[in-house]
């Protein structure tokens, strides 16, 4: 067993003095703030799609003046697509693209990437880390909040080009309640109440409930059923101090889905000529048992008590303790046989079962504090905040992981063949733990009328730790993450700005297993990875502040990846991977009955001195590209009221992702690319009276075929749904 444990050490002790400071010091300036006479202001109308404000408590400035690309995803753009998952809702961000696992296997859960890194492990729930394969559900969601760029000083480690943060739905003043009914292809079947009652003049309660069993679309046997139970209880509504109880319950029971082979498709590659020039299998094919499963179990419990110490001084505290636990088995598609090659109908494709047993729980707490206060002429807007945390996963192996079983006939598989099955937990296991203590603090300095000054910065000190039975290894570190910015605003309504930010990934920081293998990346004798990026960007607000127009161009640039030097023939730290580009938004409304969400992203994608030796061979191999990166992606959706009919209609383009990135023969490599593609759909909503209203959702409107994901080696894929249609029913009392 390969006992390791090492420490760094930290310059930054002086930095973490420095911001413990900042806190008190940022209090008696309050102190010496006079206090103003009471303004009432009306606030004007909300719009649909566009939010003015971040949710997030560190965010202190509107979007407008913030200076970073920033898009939310409110629930209303939700609901009129029929969006039901997180997956489903992210269609509405350009630079989001979707992965599929390797080895047989589908990935768990939500996997997204976004300019070229994983989202994964960058995920939060009202701002705080959220783990685990959960395919997460929109019922329970306020809106989805995008940062892109690196995300460090936000959220502590990780976060190389992005974060994405969830806001749920909490209790509020006042009685709004509503219940809705789908039905849909596939099967489909799924129903929502979301119902909130003011308790008394300060308190309120409410409850978010879903339940649904459907199909999935173009899939024989694959099942998504299960449901979902978010309660939220909130005193002190009104008054200086809150009180906010709330937790999230999930449940599903899936039959997943190990995709089909990619046989018949452009660029795929066998030996056999016979093989290589066959035509595709049907797409609904299924390769693998109805005894396959997906159980998700996922608890969240949330206390967070917040104070107003007085005008502009807020301090609060949040606690979260979340588990959830996975148990799948999923049959998985290999290697196609083809014994007689004259005879396609006699062709098998091996099978393989994995099963995987995991459990993932998260404890943290967060004291922070938001305060505005003067210092001479300048006004500041400060958050700051301490987070303690302790993240686990633990990972069982059952006897049987991974045998192989009865091969399928490649063009018309029996889901009932005779399947191996597995045994019980055999002991041995493997998992890690991170422990995290977390200083942060944002301050936006307003120095003129036009012309302020953002800026933040957090230090992490992280331990974390593996076990497996052949490794045993530690590891601890202080990440230091920063971001400053320049906003100018030429006009009230628009905003010019330039930013710099940085995010620190240490070894094992993704995946909490460290190696004792020499150079790779999650060897804790390795530094951690380090990101920079640098924006420009311009936002404006439009047509009576209606619509928000945005344009930013990037760099970003993910240092100390491991990569080969011939010249020593070790492996050193100095691979690199460079993104940039430009994106443009536009979200809002044009008129008062005409809504839109719009977004482009043009990226280039490349990684910089990244090479790899096989010492078997004696070949040097040179890696130039990042796999699954589109240069190009847009999405579109906008809908216009025509009285009591709303008519809605959205696109999204998805160009050329190549999988062969390392300059082998694309002719040689199975299917080497996900071919570019464009998706249409449509959505019209009757308001039958002002409690009953009626949707119909098409999807794929042109019944377009795409490859959607695409594993690793090329060899499995899964297609996009083909046209399907859902109609829904939303009743408010």
């Amino acid at each position: 067993m390969a006992h390791i444990r090492r420490r760094k050490h930290s310059h930054s002790a002086h930095l973490l003095a420095l911001l413990a400071a900042s806190v008190p010091a940022a209090g008696m300036a309050q102190q010496q703030t006079p206090t103003l006479p009471t303004v009432t202001v009306k606030e004007a109308p909300e719009v649909p799609y566009k939010a003015d404000k971040s949710a997030n408590e560190k965010i202190t400035q509107p979007l407008l003046d913030t200076p970073k690309t920033i898009q939310i995803i409110k629930k209303e753009t939700l609901e009129e697509q029929g969006a039901i998952t997180l997956m489903e809702a992210l269609r509405n961000t350009p630079g989001i693209t979707m992965q599929m696992g390797e080895n047989g296997n589908t990935s768990a859960g939500d996997t997204f990437q976004l300019r070229g890194f994983s989202l994964q492990q960058s995920t939060f729930v009202d701002g705080i880390r959220d783990l685990g394969g959960v395919t997460r559900d929109t019922f329970n969601l306020e809106q989805v909040e995008i940062i892109k760029g690196p995300a460090g000083a936000e959220t502590g480690r990780g976060a190389a080009t992005g974060s994405l943060n969830l806001i749920s739905k909490q209790a509020h003043l006042g009685d709004e309640s509503s219940v809705s009914g789908t039905l849909g292809t596939a099967s489909r079947k799924r129903a929502t109440l979301d119902l909130n009652r003011q308790l008394s003049a300060t308190s309120a309660f409410r409850v978010n409930a879903m339940a649904q069993d459907s199909g999935v679309d173009g899939r024989n046997l694959v099942e998504n059923s299960g449901g979902g139970l978010g309660l939220s209880y909130v005193a002190g509504l009104g008054t200086p101090t809150r009180v906010h109880l709330y937790s999230q319950h999930i449940r599903q029971n899936n039959v997943p889905d190990g995709g089909i082979p990619s046989i018949g498709f452009p660029g795929f590659f066998n030996a056999t000529g016979a093989v290589a020039a066959a035509g595709k299998v049907n797409r609904e094919n299924f390769y693998g048992s109805p005894n396959d499963y997906e159980k998700i179990d996922a608890d969240m419990f949330t206390v967070k008590v917040e104070h107003d110490v007085g005008p502009g001084l807020t301090v609060r505290n949040v606690t979260r303790y979340g588990k959830n636990r996975m148990d799948r088995v999923l049959t998985g598609i290999n290697a196609i046989t083809a014994a007689n090659p004259a005879d396609p109908s006699s062709w098998t494709i091996s099978r393989s079962r994995q099963r995987v047993d995991q459990e993932n729980s998260i404890f943290a707490n967060q004291t922070s504090l938001n305060s505005e206060f003067s210092t001479g002429s300048i006004q500041h807007s400060l958050a700051a905040g301490l987070e303690l945390m302790n993240e686990r996963q633990t990972t069982y192996t059952r006897a049987g992981d991974g045998v192989t079983t009865t091969a399928a006939n490649l063009y018309n598989p029996n889901p009932y063949d005779a399947m191996a099955g597995f045994g019980a937990r055999t002991g041995a296991q493997s998992g890690g733990s991170t422990s995290t203590v977390g200083l942060y603090v944002f301050n936006n300095a307003q120095l003129t009328e036009r012309f302020a000054i953002n800026g933040g910065l957090r230090l992490d000190n992280y331990s974390v730790g593996t076990r497996t039975p052949t490794v045993n290894a530690d590891d601890s570190d202080t990440l230091t993450s920063w971001n400053l910015g320049g906003v100018f605003k030429p006009a009230e309504n628009g905003s010019i700005y330039v930013s710099y930010a940085t995010s620190a990934t240490p070894p094992g920081g993704n995946n909490f297993q460290l190696s004792a293998t020499a150079g790779n990346i999650n060897n804790s004798a390795l530094d951690p990875q380090e990101t920079e990026s640098v924006e420009l960007g311009t936002k404006w607000e439009l047509l009576n502040k209606r619509l928000n127009v945005a344009a930013a161009i990037f760099r970003t640039d993910n240092d100390k990846q491991t990569t080969y030097d011939a010249i020593s023939g070790t492996t050193q730290q100095y691979g690199k991977t460079r993104v940039q580009g430009i994106e443009l938004s536009a979200v809002g409304q044009i008129t008062n009955f005409w809504q839109i969400t719009a977004g482009l992203a043009k990226t280039s994608t490349r990684q910089l001195n990244q090479q790899s030796f096989n010492s078997g061979t004696g070949v040097t191999t040179i890696t130039d590209g990042v796999r699954w990166s589109p240069d190009l992606t847009a999405t579109l959706w906008t809908s216009y009221q025509l009285d009591k009919l709303t008519l809605g209609v959205g696109t999204r383009y998805v160009s050329e992702q190549k999988r062969v990135v390392n300059g082998a023969n694309p002719a040689t490599s199975n299917v080497p690319n996900i071919p570019s593609y464009w998706v249409a759909d449509a959505m019209a909503t009757y308001q039958v009276n002002p409690r009953l209203s009626l949707r119909l959702n098409v999807y794929n409107l042109f019944d377009k075929e795409y490859l959607s994901v695409l594993n690793n080696g090329g060899s499995r894929l899964a297609l996009g749904a083909p046209r399907s249609a859902a109609i829904t029913a939303n009743y408010k009392f």
